[in-house]
């Protein structure tokens, strides 16, 4: 498809008469504001910012996309590093403007609109000692994270985001807005929840809450040589743990700016707090850590404390694979690639798959991740764009020498922008073929191709 570099303007202002947001042309101001995104690596330019207010709006723009034969990419918390959430020549419909959570306390749900955030979401459900399973940084978008599948800080006890979603509102490539759940069109919900992006704009999404009055966890950090001895101990550590202590482990530097490096290991527990202290006592009994500052905190304080280390505008480029266990020979290259890092800013870090997650069947929803694993990403973050380069070059090299460790599954809200294309097979696995035929039957016309994108089967729904 041709990417136009402007529009009709008379075109667009007929569409402002039954529009209720902001239709914003590059000339307009608040236009290179609007196109920004978490990830500064990304610089694209829309044709036309459909910012929403309602749900008939992101109906209107998906109309007027299609008359005009645009590109539509969707914008929810714009947090996505692969920075689909733009694209130049494209329309973007952007909800940051629909974020309004409402909770309901003695049904144990909450809805909230499709731009809000992980914080926005989180502030409101802890006035009811309610959560759910969120981002590990609270300034992700609640939409894309669930709608990719959801690792989180609550995923062993409670699952993934995708698990505990209720329902969707959903503006489909006709128009139509659908109420998305297990019963009501059973077989689009069952894709929503890990292949969502495919199939339309989500303008709400409901979620199942958790009863959480705070948790216990936080950081542990350990001079760099001995690093060896911290990720075998983590390796041990995680074979033991229950669905409530969720564990990541990593390399990372000081934040200080020394760009010292560390061995951190990062642990949140939503158990009673008998059972933390009980649970989290190993760890705080290990070796020498330079820093420990693990405690009682309420649930958005330990989603918001990785906030610093992914800053709006900074510049990011990150690969990821799942590993079945994290061997002696694993910590030993990464323990070799490490020290070579170009930005201080940069981390490789392992999130733990356990518990909850791994009790869904892996029929159950289109994520395929249900076995107990690692993920392991390679999370290259700096801020100076003339050091861009290096910092790619390095995260590629060393995502290669890690290869031979990697399982055939991709976590695919953490690929980059140069992988999104070519990686479906492995992020959505034996489920790519269900996917395609659903794809055939709610987008024939793959409308919705600006994601991970599974191209319609030829011969439709099954």
């Amino acid at each position: 498809m041709a990417r136009p570099e402007s529009i009709d303007v008379q075109r667009v202002r007929a569409l402002e008469k039954t529009f209720s947001g902001e239709l914003l042309l590059p000339d307009a101001p608040g236009y290179d504001e609007a196109r920004q995104i978490y990830n500064g690596l990304i610089d694209k330019r829309p044709v036309v910012i459909a910012r929403a207010r309602v749900t008939a709006d992101a109906a209107a723009a998906i109309s007027f996309a299609r008359e005009n034969d645009l590109e539509i990419s969707i914008r929810g918390g714009g947090h996505g590093v692969a920075g689909r959430a733009v694209g130049d020549g494209a329309l973007m419909i952007d909800l940051s403007h629909m974020k309004q959570v409402i909770v309901d306390p003695d049904a144990g749900t909450a809805v909230a609109g499709g731009g809000a955030t992980w914080g926005e979401f989180n502030d409101a459900t802890a006035e009811h000692a309610l959560a759910t399973t969120g981002g590990i940084v609270s300034t992700t978008g609640i939409a894309g994270l669930t709608l990719g599948g959801g690792l989180g800080w609550l995923m062993g006890k409670h699952g993934l985001a995708a698990d505990n979603l209720v329902s969707v509102e959903l503006v489909t490539a006709d128009g139509d807005v659908r109420n998305v759940s297990a019963q009501n069109q059973p077989d689009l919900f069952w894709a929503l929840r890990g292949a969502g992006a495919n199939f339309g704009v989500a303008t709400a999404l409901e979620y199942r809450l958790h009863p959480l009055e705070q948790v216990t966890g936080g950081l542990a950090a350990y001079p760099f040589d001995a690093a060896r001895d911290v990720l075998a101990f983590y390796r041990d550590f995680t074979a033991e743990a229950p669905d409530e202590l969720t564990v990541y482990a990593g390399l990372i530097h000081a934040p200080d700016g020394s760009g010292m490096p560390l061995a951190a290991i990062l642990a949140c527990h939503a158990g009673d707090a008998s059972q933390a202290e009980a649970d989290l006592k190993p760890l705080l009994d290990f070796g020498s850590p330079a820093l420990v500052q693990i405690g009682p905190m309420p649930y958005p304080a330990i989603n918001s404390m990785l906030n610093e280390a992914y800053p709006k505008g900074s510049l990011n480029y990150w690969k990821a694979s799942f590993v079945d266990d994290v061997s002696d020979d694993l910590i030993q290259t990464l323990i070799e690639v490490f020290p070579s890092c170009p930005s201080p800013m940069t981390g490789i870090l392992l999130e733990h798959v356990h518990g909850a997650v791994t009790r869904v069947g892996v029929r159950e929803t289109a994520v395929q991740h249900r076995e107990p694993s690692y993920n392991l990403m390679v999370a290259s973050v700096w801020m100076d764009p003339s050091v861009t380069d290096s910092n790619i070059r390095w995260t590629k090299e060393t995502y290669a020498t890690l290869e031979p460790y990697f399982l055939n599954r991709r976590y695919l809200n953490y690929l980059s922008e140069d992988e999104i294309s070519q990686a479906a097979g492995a992020s959505y696995g034996p489920e790519y073929e269900g996917i395609a035929h659903l794809k055939a039957k709610y987008d024939p016309e793959n409308v919705f191709h600006m994601n991970l994108n599974v191209e319609p089967a030829a011969n439709g729904d099954r």
